[in-house]
């Protein structure tokens, strides 16, 4: 019985894993690998530089137009990877140099960067809108999103997420210009196929850290509240 319990427990946490894996896969394949070994293998062959720079962004572009396929729907990061793309690609073949080829990761990282930073001018900023659309607006923690939205507090800490990301995105962005101009064209590529998914991950991980942090500070802050109440409530 408790064999074949734990089989179904198993089974079940399958899909989940695959689900998580299946992702990070694709962007080490498509986003990261393919594009470095398409751009080296076309070097090897004798291809130009901006050519083979050019060529090797067709598979990410790929993928981005495959996702906007299948969820028939365009979401913005994809909009701004396809923009940098088709920006990167057009100033290369007009120029005819790589490097600004390789500044087509920093065009959207940019943009993104100055759009969280206006957006907290705006009723909601965008990494609430990012956050719901995630998380789905129709799903029950969607709804309790869109209901605490009314709290000042809840609005100050996603205005501060949407700050920090704001200013991280256009770090990220000078970081990368810095280094396509101060390394050779094939770490270049590899460092702005890379470093885009490690500046993610550590404001993500900032972003988690943070919403526990403001998360304990409330739950503390409403039992503080309840506690002298508490106390008054002796029976007589």
């Amino acid at each position: 019985m408790d064999a074949s319990r734990d089989a179904e427990r198993t089974g079940s946490t399958r899909p989940a894993a695959s689900d998580r894996v299946r992702p990070i896969a694709k962007v080490l394949i498509l986003d990261i690998a393919a594009p470095f070994a398409v751009y080296s293998l076309l070097r090897a062959n004798g291809m130009s530089t901006v050519t083979a720079l050019v060529l090797s962004g067709v598979i990410p572009a790929l993928g981005v137009t495959a996702g906007i396929v299948r969820h028939h729907r365009l979401d913005v990061v994809g909009a701004l990877v396809l923009a940098g793309i088709v920006v990167g690609t057009v100033l290369g073949l007009i120029t005819h140099r790589p490097r600004l080829v390789l500044l087509e990761g920093s065009v959207p990282t940019a943009v993104l960067g100055v759009a969280c930073l206006g957006s907290l001018c705006t009723r909601r900023p965008i990494m609430f809108g990012f956050a719901l659309e995630f998380i789905g607006p129709d799903t029950p923690s969607g709804r309790e999103m869109t209901s605490l939205w009314r709290y000042e507090e809840y609005r100050r800490i996603f205005r501060v997420i949407t700050a920090v990301w704001g200013v991280g995105f256009l770090l990220e962005a000078a970081v990368r210009v810095v280094i396509v101009y101060n390394t050779s064209t094939g770490t270049a590529l590899a460092s702005s196929k890379v470093t885009p998914f490690i500046w993610v991950a550590a404001l993500s991980a900032w972003t988690v850290a943070y919403g526990t942090h403001q998360k304990r500070k409330g739950e503390r802050l409403a039992a503080d509240s309840e506690a002298p109440r508490t106390g008054s409530a002796d029976p007589q």
